[in-house]
């Protein structure tokens, strides 16, 4: 019997993507509903009244949201395929790596992106990718397999490298970041990771008029 599982996702956004691949990875079906995040459904705001933004993951009519807490639901319930670590302490160091991610590496990015204090904020993002490289030490962050923290770090090659690009910073080069670089390489060889990309030229498309919309929006 399939279990009831629907994803509340974005399609520009990468961590409703995460979720996409983590469950494609552990092979569970579900039903993918796109929102518009200008004109919520009343579904969405019922399942996430706090934050009211997507990824919301609805298992059996219960919902769950926030990307990385999605991310760990999907680990204890479907145990096949395990993406986080058994013991314990790489699984805390994996949590805080995926933080990091999220907190100060996605910060930084933003900073970049709105244009703030601009020579700055692109130092202290490029500082943050290269302390997150020194954690890289084999094929992916999960090890030899694709993990949580792999996971976590989609937003590098499905958005900050594009955010890069439309933003004119020097994008993220072999030369500089060699062992990100090569990481990157390796998930543009995986299928089920092809799979959640969004398309490059119309999530440029998109992430230009965003940053339009942001230079002309009221000071």
């Amino acid at each position: 019997m399939v279990e009831e599982v629907k994803l509340f996702g974005m399609w520009a956004s990468p961590y409703s993507r995460r979720i996409e691949l983590a469950l494609k990875l552990k092979g569970i079906q579900y039903e993918y509903m796109e929102e518009d995040v200008k004109n919520k459904s009343p579904l969405l705001l019922n399942y996430n009244p706090v934050h009211k933004k997507v990824p919301v993951l609805v298992h059996k009519g219960k919902p769950v949201a926030e990307s990385l807490v999605i991310l760990e639901y999907i680990d204890e319930t479907w145990k096949d395929h395990p993406i986080l670590p058994q013991d314990p302490y790489d699984r805390a160091s994996a949590r805080f790596w995926a933080r990091f991610i999220d907190e100060k590496l996605s910060a930084a990015a933003g900073k970049v992106f709105m244009g703030e204090e601009r020579e700055k904020a692109i130092e202290e993002y490029l500082q943050l990718l290269k302390m997150l490289e020194n954690e890289l030490k084999e094929d992916f962050f999960g090890g030899e397999t694709l993990g949580y923290v792999d996971i976590a770090a989609m937003t590098i090659p499905f958005w900050f490298t594009l955010v890069q690009e439309v933003g004119g910073v020097e994008p993220l080069t072999e030369e500089k970041f060699p062992i990100l670089y090569k990481w990157i390489c390796k998930l543009h060889d995986m299928d089920v990771v092809n799979e959640c990309r969004p398309p490059k030229e119309k999530l440029l498309a998109h992430i230009r008029s965003q940053m339009e919309a942001l230079k002309t929006a009221p000071k």
